[in-house]
């Protein structure tokens, strides 16, 4: 094999050492670079930029790589958890729901010999009827507290004045019937019916009205049930006004506004325009707001005419006045200088319905409810009149029951409007007032002496007692007294009439509109689990009220009877252990906790 041998000569080895050297030099310079970026500060930043990167750790590419496939892995199983869980079952949860009711227990069975005189304002309220009708069309029974039997029986209209034989005027702004009759649920009592009804003038010659439209327009009133159908409601309204009358709108959020100066309906376009543009946002300051529209009605004050404000609104008041008490004593004394208040309740969720019908009481207005457009059209149209005509001012109820003939008695209803014995004669004691048109009913369940009671007499009154149980002829069970004013009067007038065993009406017949008032009656007890009705089925309560629509010209009677027929099928399953699907706007499906990664890894 030949051997082969290389030599460089002094030129060759020269340029090998020069490209050599060249290399080392630009790796040097290459190093030097990179040591002076390394050393470059870097550009100012923020502390919280840099305690941020402080908290930040370099991560081996490998690492990061471990970490997303980790993330992947882990997103997989949380989804296949979630599927296996709503496969087996959905768990719901509720979302916080701040409506408020207040609290209050029906009113006891009260034993005559121990309490013979009752006394009670009168109360022309509707809100009750129409929060407890959302309740159930939305297939859920009512709360107890939402439901107030007498603000139920009121919702309907009864003439009493051709039972009493009366004619109304303004000099005789009320008539009053009463009726005794057999207690349908208890073979052994019976029920008083006490029915007033209010004096209704010409609409035509009607005083010139000055309106003041209070609305929350805050960010609990943005959903389709509150605002937009307020605005709806309040252009019903406008086109029963009359050209003379006046309207002002008021709005409140976080602050407040007048969204339209008070102006005359014969500009109606005006109007509408700024009913239109009401939109919702913000916080709810209605003590300001209520200031506010104070200080209009106050400006368009009508001398001798109708001065009222509207506050409608979910009742939902987050800031300013914190006092309640405070914000009521205001609106007493606004009604003191002639200026009604009135409020009229949207939406559900954070629906304020006990601080709402204080302040309509406080107000001598009406607390309304609405739900639907249906009832913006009874409340805002149909008794507009009532609402700003008032034929009777401070209306009171007083009955004082013979211990000969009862033993026992209970008003249905009407837990929240008691009063003391003095008030009834004292005419600076404020009651409700009733509008033109109104029509309040009260019922009595009572025992007489000798039936089944539930309250045993007082064992050192027993002598007494026998002594009473002969009991004289044709005497009276009772005297129904009702005190009024009439309008611009500060004398009241009293109206008394007795009740005798010989007036006894049987229940099958009696009248449509008492079968029917006695049928919403039971009806209200029912929803309010009262005891005294436990054996009584809705079923009959349902008959007693389709016997007893009469004419039922709008068909609210017979609208009524269908809310007994579906309260009827939910008190049945309610009865019945079947899980029930609860409605979407109240609860809705709960995540997985945030934690459930680190269970799963773990």
């Amino acid at each position: 094999m030949q051997n082969l041998s290389f030599t460089y000569s002094p030129v060759a080895r020269s340029v090998a050492i020069g490209i050599a050297l060249a290399a080392l030099t630009a790796c040097g310079q290459t190093g030097d670079a990179e040591q002076a970026q390394t050393n470059q500060q870097p550009p100012a930043t923020s502390p919280a930029i840099q305690e941020h990167q402080a908290l930040v750790k370099p991560m081996h590419p490998i690492a990061k790589l471990e970490q997303s496939q980790k993330r992947t892995r882990v997103a997989q199983q949380s989804q296949m958890a979630l599927a296996s869980h709503y496969a087996n079952d959905a768990v719901y949860y509720e979302v916080q729901n701040t409506e408020n009711y207040q609290k209050f227990d029906n009113l006891a069975v009260i034993s005559v010999a121990e309490q013979p005189v009752s006394t009670f304002s009168a109360d022309v309220d509707s809100a009750s009827y129409a929060n407890m009708r959302r309740f159930i069309n939305n297939g859920r029974l009512p709360p107890k507290d939402a439901v107030r039997v007498e603000e139920l029986i009121n919702y309907f209209s009864y003439d009493y004045s051709q039972s009493a034989n009366q004619q109304l005027s303004e000099d005789q702004p009320i008539a009053i019937d009463t009726l005794l009759t057999a207690s349908p649920w208890n073979e052994h009592n019976q029920l008083i019916r006490i029915g007033v009804s209010a004096y209704q003038p010409d609409t035509d010659i009607r005083p010139a009205a000055n309106v003041v439209f209070l609305v929350d327009v805050s960010g609990s009133m943005q959903s389709q049930e509150k605002l937009p159908l307020l605005k709806q409601s309040m252009l019903l309204m406008l086109n029963q006004l009359k050209a003379h009358d006046s309207v002002a709108i008021v709005t409140y959020a976080s602050g407040t506004g007048v969204a339209l100066p008070a102006t005359k309906v014969s500009d109606k376009h005006a109007i509408e325009n700024a009913i239109n543009s009401l939109s919702a946002g913000g916080s709810t300051n209605g003590s300001a707001g209520i200031e506010l529209a104070y200080s209009q009605a106050q400006y368009g004050f009508i001398e001798g005419g109708i001065n009222h404000v509207y506050l409608m609104s979910d009742g939902d008041l987050n800031v300013g006045i914190t006092d309640i008490d405070e914000l009521k004593h205001r609106i007493s004394q606004k009604r003191k200088a002639g200026v009604q208040f009135s409020t009229i309740g949207f939406g559900t969720g954070n629906y304020n319905d006990h601080l709402m019908e204080q302040l309509a009481d406080n107000g001598n207005g009406v607390a309304g409810y609405i739900d639907t457009l249906h009832e913006a059209q009874k409340l805002l149209v149909d008794q507009l009149g009532s609402s700003l005509y008032t034929a009777a001012l401070d209306v009171k109820f007083q009955v004082e029951f013979n211990p000969t003939m009862v033993s026992e008695y209970r008003l249905l209803g009407y837990e929240n409007r008691q009063l003391d014995r003095a008030d009834f004669n004292n005419d600076k004691k404020d009651a409700g007032d009733m509008g033109a048109g109104h029509s309040v009913t009260a019922i009595y369940e009572i025992t007489p002496v000798g039936k089944p009671g539930l309250i045993d007499p007082l064992v050192f009154q027993q002598q007494k007692q026998n002594k009473m149980a002969v009991k004289p002829k044709n005497e009276a069970l009772a005297e129904v007294r009702v005190r009024y004013k009439k309008a611009q009067s500060d004398a009241s007038a009293k109206y008394t009439q007795r009740l005798y065993n010989k007036d006894l009406v049987e229940f099958e017949s009696v009248s449509n509109d008492d079968r029917f008032a006695i049928a919403v009656a039971a009806f209200g007890q029912k929803l309010r689990a009262s005891e005294h009705l436990d054996d009584l089925a809705y079923q009959d309560i349902i008959e007693w009220a389709n016997s007893g629509k009469g004419q039922d010209a709008f068909g609210y009677r017979a609208e009524f009877v269908k809310l007994a027929r579906l309260t009827n099928t939910l008190a049945q399953q309610n009865n019945t252990p079947q899980p029930v699907q609860l409605p979407e706007h109240e609860y809705a499906v709960q995540p997985l906790p945030v934690t459930l990664p680190a269970r799963i890894n773990n």
